[in-house]
């Protein structure tokens, strides 16, 4: 069963169109112990939400895991983790962070929660509401 996810990137830092470029990409640079949690439980075929962060704040584009937890190579420790991401599809709409708060149906979203976490788990409830704002 697909479980649904949403992953924040800063624009300038790494954009949805880079993503686009690249195709497959490692989610790399994950640095928090909640938010490597839940890269970890990612599965092959899972799907996120790419969310820009910081500027913009909305939700932009789909992207798929298509390979699962592994050892972060931007991480000399060995304690960090990353996933490649496969670019799906862009949203026809973005989806701000104001528009998700406004949204009584999104009450409880670990977006709006947990606010600092880079990688956080989307219901499936929640993704149908999202991807309903973004015109999917």
């Amino acid at each position: 069963m697909t479980a649904y996810w949403l992953v924040k990137s800063e624009p300038d830092a790494f954009s949805w169109d880079q993503q686009v470029k690249n195709g497959v990409e490692p989610w790399t640079g994950v640095r928090n112990a909640q938010a490597a949690k839940n890269l970890r439980e990612m599965k092959k075929g899972d799907l996120s939400f790419f969310y820009h962060s910081n500027e913009g704040r909305e939700v932009v584009g789909i992207v798929e895991v298509v390979r699962e937890a592994y050892p972060d190579p931007t991480d000399g420790t060995g304690r960090w983790c990353c996933v490649d991401m496969r670019a799906v599809k862009p949203v026809p709409r973005p989806v701000t962070l104001a528009a998700m708060k406004a949204e009584p149906r999104l009450e409880g979203l670990a977006l709006i929660r947990q606010s600092r976490l880079s990688v956080v788990p989307v219901s499936p409830e929640h993704w149908a509401v999202i991807s309903s704002m973004a015109g999917l």
